[in-house]
């Protein structure tokens, strides 16, 4: 297979990350939903290295391959292996073990294999239970503000295509919609089932646009379960296996100690902002600025470009009280950092007295609004406002 086709338009921020845990563990999972660019980073970044080997695993010429594995490695051995759609074949993880414990016994520690897969429920299950203390795990997001900006691109067209690579580069709006529908459909008829769980595609689909709709509020079972006439365990399944395809995220309510009644239910986000505009037939800036869910879907992209800068061991939350106090996102970084953050899409933020409310209730060492400007200024009571891409560059100077 050719590779010098397979080149990353808009540079990732994960490559490096990438190549580096390359160098320290035998085995790494690069993990995220279809057409992310997993397959596009992998094979950039082994280019020119005549000791790496592609395999994908979704064609039978490859797979075949793979059907004496423990021979193949072995006629392989001191290669890089890229095994790409990996949880198509799980019955590999107990051989890829006992390969990388030969080698280790070797002295070879590092750099022998890197798995792309589609986060099914399999391959994680499978890869925990197999690979423990021998694989590390890299999650790939769709593209990111940061690097949509540094390669010179304007970061609202982004949050409206979202950062599936095809989408975000399309010619037109139309194209991108046009591709966006087809990648839900396809995954709703193919993938998912091919990936085990037996989920009705039309049922899914509807569940998939009630989130949609309902981003970023909080979880109700009943309201759901009522509206598909299925039950509320059910609901709980389908956002369980949307969950774990990395397509949405549950933020869970801040869980610390405190005399205030607090809500319990997480909120739900579709974690790509252009998956959440075609699922509700938004195909134009105008379509998703009339819209009422403009406020939540930046509050959505915001979180998502925000929980990929911040430092490894960050804990996600939100926080709200029955009597009013929350804060969108709270971003506890171990014992001396407790962010507090406000999420605002219009270009004159300002924050309600809950979210003063709450800061004051968790105790907060930064309280920050982000907007969709650039200017930095402050809103008075310790309370800074900024735009998103530098509270994103402030998140990784902690990481320095």
């Amino acid at each position: 297979m050719t590779w010098k086709n397979y080149k990353v338009v808009i540079p990732r921020l994960f490559q490096p990350e990438l190549a580096e845990m390359l160098t320290r563990f035998p085995a790494v999972a690069l993990l995220g939903p279809r057409q992310v660019g997993k397959t596009t980073l992998a094979l950039d970044l082994i280019e020119g290295n005549r000791k790496a080997t592609y395999l994908d695993l979704e064609l039978p010429s490859d797979l075949a391959k793979l059907s004496d594995a423990e021979d193949y490695f072995s006629r392989h051995e001191g290669h890089l292996l890229v095994l790409d759609e990996i949880q198509r074949k799980p019955d590999l993880f107990p051989i890829l073990r006992g390969v990388i414990d030969a080698q280790k016994r070797k002295g070879k520690l590092a750099g022998q294999f890197l798995l792309l897969g589609s986060a099914s429920l399999d391959l994680l299950k499978q890869s925990s239970e197999s690979l423990a203390g021998r694989l590390a795990s890299l999650e790939l997001t769709p593209l990111l503000a940061e690097e949509v900006k540094a390669a010179g691109r304007a970061i609202d067209p982004l949050w409206i295509r979202g950062g599936f690579p095809d989408s975000f580069l399309a010619r037109g709006d139309d194209a991108s919609y046009q591709w966006r529908l087809a990648f839900i459909r396809t995954y709703l008829e193919r993938d998912i089932p091919t990936l085990g769980p037996r989920v009705p595609a039309e049922t899914l689909r509807r569940f998939w646009t009630m989130l949609s709709h309902a981003q970023g509020t909080l979880l109700n079972h009943s309201n759901l379960a009522g509206s598909l006439g299925i039950s509320g365990q059910t609901i709980t399944r389908y956002l369980d296996l949307l969950v774990d395809l990395l397509l949405v995220r549950r933020l869970q309510p801040w869980s610390g100690n405190t005399l205030k009644r607090q809500i319990r239910s997480p909120k739900v986000y579709v974690r790509d902002s252009g998956i959440v505009h075609a699922l509700l037939g938004l195909k134009s800036a105008d379509d998703v600025l009339g819209h009422p869910v403009a406020g939540a879907s930046w509050e959505g992209f915001a979180i998502e470009n925000l929980l990929a800068a911040v430092p490894a061991g960050t804990e996600p939350c939100f926080y709200r009280t029955a009597a009013g106090a929350e804060i969108d996102l709270v971003l506890e970084m171990g014992k001396k950092e407790r962010w507090a953050v406000e999420i605002k899409r219009g270009s004159t933020p300002s924050v309600s007295r809950g979210f003063h409310t709450g800061c004051a209730d968790l105790k907060a060492t930064r309280r920050i609004v982000v907007y969709p400007g650039e200017e930095a200024f402050s809103l008075g009571q310790n309370i800074e406002a900024m735009g998103l891409l530098r509270i994103v560059s402030e998140l990784h100077r902690l990481k320095e």
